[in-house]
This record gives structure tokens, sequence and C-alpha cells, in this order.
């Protein structure tokens, strides 16, 4: 298999999806798994295109040992090309990335982070933003429940359909 390619989206690319994206490089770094990973994250808006992520973000990832950089961006009918997997970080996420759709393979590499969360987690990664500590720590660990469902997902079927 070629290089699988993953694109986490939340709404301004500075909290959840920059976080899934170093938690689940960090999982497939430490791991050695038959197959290569590129990922990426964006937002559906353009509020915070070229920052890094959310400071407290930073915080949180770092004293739960997982490392941290990128820049926001904004998603792009392209990436519906460039990638094999897209992961809303919730339904309203999902939503935006539907709208967007222009032939049924885009649709199908839609997901929902929460489609590889355990049976009754929430249906929606909830936006730490206005939180505080309590929140981001929430987030992240949903984040690392549903990137080790993710991982345990493409080792089962590295072509996810």
């Amino acid at each position: 298999m070629s290089e699988f390619k993953i694109l986490f989206v939340c709404l301004g690319n500075i909290c959840r999806s920059p976080a899934a994206e170093n938690i689940f490089r960090d999982f497939i770094e430490s791991d050695n798994r038959p197959f290569t990973v590129h990922i990426d994250s964006c937002g559906t808006a353009s509020y915070h295109i070229g920052e890094p992520p959310d400071q407290r973000m930073q915080d949180r990832l770092r004293a739960y040992n997982h490392s941290y950089h990128g820049c926001a961006r904004q998603f792009e009918r392209a990436d519906f090309d460039r990638f094999d997997l897209i992961i809303a970080m919730d339904r309203n996420n999902l939503k935006d990335l539907q709208a967007l759709v222009r032939q049924p393979t885009d649709s199908a590499k839609l997901r929902l982070f929460s489609d590889f969360l355990p049976k009754g987690a929430p249906k929606d990664v909830p936006d730490p933003y206005y939180g505080g500590t309590k929140g981001f720590d929430r987030v992240i660990t949903m984040l690392e429940d549903g990137c080790d469902g993710i991982l345990q997902t493409l080792c089962k079927n590295p072509e996810i359909d």
C-alpha cells in the first residue's frame, strides 16, 4: 500500500483538529506499522489562518507528552482529491464539509471522529476554546481514544471504506 492520507477538520484549526493531528502523529511514530500515513488538519472557517495551535491546547498537549506544531489553514475542495479519509470533529463541521461535496467519492471520504470512539461516546468532540483546563483535558482524552480507534481500524483495513 502507498501512503494513506488523513485530514482532521474542526472549525478554526487551532484546538481540536491540530491536537488530533499531533496525537495521531505521535501514535504512528511510536509504533512500527506496515503502512505509512500522511496526517494534516484544517478548519472549515477562515478565522485563524496562519496561526499556531491555541496556546492552551499546546500547554495541555505538552502535559500529556504529545508534540504540537502546525499552523491553521482552511479546508479547500482540492482536499477531497488530496486525502483518503477526512474526519470531522463534530456534526456541524461534517455538515459544512458535506456542502462542498462534488461527487460521490468525496462524500465517501467523510467520517465523524466519533465513529472511531468506543460505543456510547458523545457524537461530537466538544470545542474547548471557551472552556478551562478540564475542557481541554476532556478533549485530549477523547482524541487519544479516537486516534487509537483510527489506528486499530487502519491496522485491520488499511484502505478504510
